[in-house]
C-alpha cells in the first residue's frame, strides 16, 4: 500500500520541465533583480572597486552582462546553457572581488556571508547541465 502510494506520488510529481522552468526563473529573475539595481545606479561603484584592484574600469560593464543579459536569457530559455556559464562565471568573480575575505564567515543571523553567491553558482552550474527544458522561448532549436 505506502508502495502504491509513493508511486503515485512520484508519477503525480515528475515534471522535469516544469522544475527546470522554475529553476531559470527563480536564479534569473533573483539576478536580473541585481542587474536592474546596478542600471538604475549605474557601473561607477564598481568601476572603482576595479580599479582599487587595479583593474580596468571597463570591465564592470560585464557586470551587466552577468547580471542583466545572462538572466534575462536564462528566464526566456534562449542560450541557456551559455547563458547560465557566464552566470557562474560572474559569481566567481563577485567573490574574487567581494567575498574572498568572507569565505568563511557567519553574518549577524549566522547565515554563510556568501551563501548568495553560492546559491547563485550552484542554480546557475545545475541550469547549464539541466538545459532550459520544454518550456523555452526556443523551443526544440539549438538556441535552447
Amino acid at each position: 500500500m505506502v508502495k502504491g502510494l509513493l508511486n503515485t506520488v512520484n508519477r503525480r510529481l515528475s515534471h522535469d520541465d516544469a522544475g527546470k522552468l522554475l529553476l531559470r526563473l527563480a536564479v534569473g529573475g533573483l539576478m536580473l533583480f541585481h542587474g536592474i539595481h546596478k542600471l538604475i545606479d549605474g557601473v561607477d561603484g564598481i568601476s572603482g572597486m576595479l580599479a582599487a584592484q587595479g583593474l580596468p574600469g571597463f570591465i564592470a560593464y560585464g557586470v551587466l552582462v552577468g547580471e542583466v543579459v545572462a538572466p534575462c536569457l536564462l528566464i526566456l530559455g534562449v542560450l541557456t546553457r551559455p547563458a547560465a556559464l557566464v552566470l557562474a562565471f560572474t559569481m566567481v568573480v563577485a567573490w574574487l572581488m567581494v567575498g574572498l575575505g568572507k569565505t568563511f564567515a557567519l553574518d549577524t543571523v549566522g547565515a554563510w556571508a556568501i551563501e548568495n553567491l553560492v546559491y547563485f553558482f550552484v542554480g546557475a552550474l545545475a541550469i547549464a547541465l539541466l538545459g532550459a527544458g520544454r518550456y523555452s522561448l526556443a523551443g526544440q532549436s539549438a538556441w535552447r
